[in-house]
């Protein structure tokens, strides 16, 4: 069969995929892989939310190239993205997320810091259908998914105050494989929503311990 995605198409439902708007907030470690799973996963509908250019250590923990060195990341996000599929309509805001940029039905939060968390969850938390938080720090991640309601109770009660956060962002400590794990099972939550199946609400992965956790 002469299609790219017949291996998949038992898992994730083409044409409800092809209907969403996504929209990915900080293209760094966890971001730009959402956003290359999800071009090669078959979103028609892109939206990439970030203020900040490529870095030298962008390259080993982000999976940025030498070649995008001082581009905007969602300039070099999107150039990654349209190689794997040239017809996605990605849309590039160059800026901090703010109210304006609520659009479509699905979130991927891929911010360093809490607070910022907290405030993009005020702004999307009742008309975003589908949301997923992804954090790391060294080789812990944690995957937190709001789906249809579900979650919507729990996940406030995660968005403690930065004061009491590990010193340091998120990406402070990082690897590029930490990340694409952490992409990976927010994909993951995001095929069971377009399947109109369960998602979990937390999960917590510590790759040292080898431990997995859901609640």
């Amino acid at each position: 069969m002469n299609d790219r995605f017949s291996r998949q198409q038992e898992l994730v439902p083409l044409e409800r995929l092809q209907s969403v708007t996504a929209t990915v907030i900080g293209v760094g470690a966890i971001g730009r892989q959402v956003a290359l799973q999800l071009a090669a996963l078959g979103i028609r509908n892109l939206r990439l939310i970030d203020f900040d250019t490529v870095e030298l250590t962008n390259v080993t923990t982000q999976g940025y190239r030498q070649s995008d060195l001082g581009l905007a990341k969602i300039l070099a996000t999107k150039s990654a993205v349209h190689e794997i599929d040239p017809t996605i309509d990605v849309t590039m805001v160059r800026d901090r997320f703010r109210p304006r940029h609520c659009v479509g039905e699905a979130y991927f939060c891929c911010v360093d810091s809490i607070s910022t968390r907290a405030a993009i969850w005020r702004t999307v938390n009742l008309t975003a259908q589908f949301w997923c938080d992804g954090r790391m720090l060294g080789e812990v991640l944690r995957i937190l998914t709001v789906a249809n309601g579900t979650g919507q109770e729990h996940y406030p009660t995660t968005l403690f105050a930065q004061s009491e956060a590990q010193v340091g962002s998120c990406t402070a400590r990082s690897t590029i494989y930490t990340a694409n794990i952490a992409a990976g099972l927010m994909l993951h939550q995001f095929s069971r929503w377009l399947r109109a199946a369960t998602t979990e609400v937390d999960l917590t992965l510590n790759l040292l311990a080898g431990e997995l956790t859901a609640a």
